[in-house]
């Protein structure tokens, strides 16, 4: 896997039993299981593959604890008979198939779907010089799309592994052609070992 060391960072989505794995994950996801398994394979196989090449790594974990949800969030689960998920200490809320190593920071959504909503994330990025974001994980159209607009919103360049997530609610192709149109996202399978932002193209010079 090629990268920036130092400015590339992969970003690991809730990658998390309750979304991966067991009766919550398989009661949940509509589509067709091996797209769950084969996403969460993969963005632990995109792990191995960024630590070798030098890149940052970093996750983000969603807590689904009552005492966190708000109001209209509560609402919705009880019309939709929606139960908690991913609650702290749990099962259900530890990674799936990988482990954070010492130094490799965790970033923490109570309750909500954009990682930057915890504050620590961006201070943590400008500090380390990241510019440009991989995405992986859960799921493409919940949580990866809500962090990867703010990260755009915020200057960040994005790439979204492809065979790293899928989505929950809408096709998988849908929702990654809304990402490159709207975000300028750059969609590629982990397997092509493309690691780095595309080329931008050049400042233009005043008066030309």
């Amino acid at each position: 896997m090629t990268g920036t060391p130092g400015t590339t960072a992969l970003l690991v989505v809730d990658l998390q039993n309750d979304f991966c794995a067991g009766p919550v994950a398989a009661a949940r996801f509509p589509g067709d299981p091996e797209r769950l398994t084969r996403a969460a394979v993969n963005s632990v196989r995109a792990v191995e593959l960024a630590r070798e090449a030098g890149l940052d790594v970093l996750f983000v974990r969603f807590l689904g604890d009552p005492a966190s949800q708000g109001p209209a969030w509560r609402r919705r689960d009880a019309l939709l008979g929606k139960r908690p998920k991913c609650l702290e200490g749990s099962w259900g809320a530890e990674f799936h198939g990988v482990r954070p190593r010492p130094g490799e920071e965790v970033f923490t959504k109570r309750a909500v779907f954009d990682a930057f909503l915890d504050e620590r994330l961006e201070p943590h990025l400008r500090r380390r010089g990241i510019e440009h974001l991989i995405l992986a994980g859960l799921f493409t159209d919940v949580c990866v799309d809500s962090t990867a607009r703010t990260a755009f919103q915020r200057g960040f360049h994005l790439t979204v592994l492809r065979d790293c997530t899928t989505a929950l609610h809408l096709a998988d192709a849908d929702i990654l052609r809304f990402m490159a149109r709207v975000y300028g996202a750059h969609i590629v399978d982990f397997s092509e070992h493309f690691f780095v932002a595309p080329p931008l193209p050049p400042t233009p010079v005043e008066g030309r």
